[in-house]
């Protein structure tokens, strides 16, 4: 469910505190008027099943099964977090859920940049907010999450480093 955190914001080490009455960004304002409704991401297996793969690729090594361990530990973690994690894009805020459970509301407002990063094989979602950058695997649909990102918050995606702003002549 989308709550407007205009109502008020949880701070997760002191409880409820009223709402910033300034954006964080003076850069960004959120658009005006009736918006896209709330879209929910579910995630998607795909990243935990490509590191379980290169677990199974790394048995030929001189250390097995010790590497083979590790990484087949890791894509049994990004599974469980692939299948209990959920996006919620809302009007003005980006919610995390774990099932029915809010993790964490992220305010556009307080969004400076986002990127993506190969999300074709699946890569990495960066984002940077006034007091934290985040940088988190894409267990998500890429395509779906880059669509909503361009949607809410396209004025902040950095381009690619290789891609040349000026036009040929």
């Amino acid at each position: 469910m989308c709550y407007s955190p205009r109502s008020f914001s949880v701070d997760f080490n002191n409880g409820m505190t009223p709402p910033d009455p300034q954006p964080s960004n003076p850069d960004f304002a959120l658009p005006t008027g009736p918006g896209p409704g709330p879209v929910s991401l579910s995630a998607n297996p795909r990243l935990p099943l490509l590191v379980l793969l290169l677990s199974a690729a790394l048995l030929p090594l001189p250390l097995t099964p010790w590497p083979t361990l590790v990484v087949a530990l890791f894509s049994l973690f990004l599974l469980l977090q692939a299948y209990s994690l959920r996006l919620e894009f809302c009007a003005d805020t980006l919610v995390v859920w774990r099932g029915s459970q809010e993790l964490r509301r992220f305010l556009y407002q307080d969004w400076l940049s986002w990127r993506l990063f190969a999300p074709w094989l699946p890569g990495l979602f960066y984002f940077r907010e006034v007091k934290s950058i985040h940088l988190l695997p894409i267990l998500f649909d890429a395509e779906e999450l880059k669509r909503q990102l361009q949607q809410r918050l396209g004025a902040l995606e950095q381009p690619n480093p290789g891609a040349s702003n000026v036009s040929p002549r």
